[in-house]
């Protein structure tokens, strides 16, 4: 069983309770379909402009976290309803912080959760 670490953006805290990300990793799909099984380590969110993401990614480490992924809402959008990566997500920066993620941790930090925009596989 793989261990997962979320973190979230302040941006959508307050809209979305991470229903969809979390039935997703409990069902072993979207994001998760790679996996043979996963369980959540924990869920933090990063506040702009991600100063502590890396204590944060390391927090999670230290509770069993063997991957840590970051919403699909962070770098893709549903202007019309379906998600699409053409107009970004809440996270311009995001990239930036998922190597910054890697490099302080040694995990891998998988861009996608939930809701992936067709044809958008995440690399793990």
């Amino acid at each position: 069983m793989t261990k997962i670490g979320i973190i979230r953006c302040e941006k959508n805290e307050s809209k979305c309770p991470l229903t969809g990300c979390i039935t997703c990793l409990a069902q072993g799909k979207q994001a998760f379909s790679a996996y043979d099984a996963t369980e959540l380590a924990g869920v933090f969110t990063c506040r702009c402009p991600g100063d502590s993401v890396e204590n944060m990614a390391k927090i999670l480490k230290a509770k069993g976290a063997e991957a840590i992924h970051v919403p699909t809402c962070l770098f893709a959008s549903k202007p019309d309803g379906e998600w699409i990566m053409e107009q970004g997500g809440f996270c311009p920066d995001i990239d930036q912080l998922a190597a910054r993620i890697h490099k302080a941790t040694g995990l891998p930090c998988i861009k996608g959760t939930a809701h992936l925009p067709e044809g958008y596989t995440p690399k793990i």
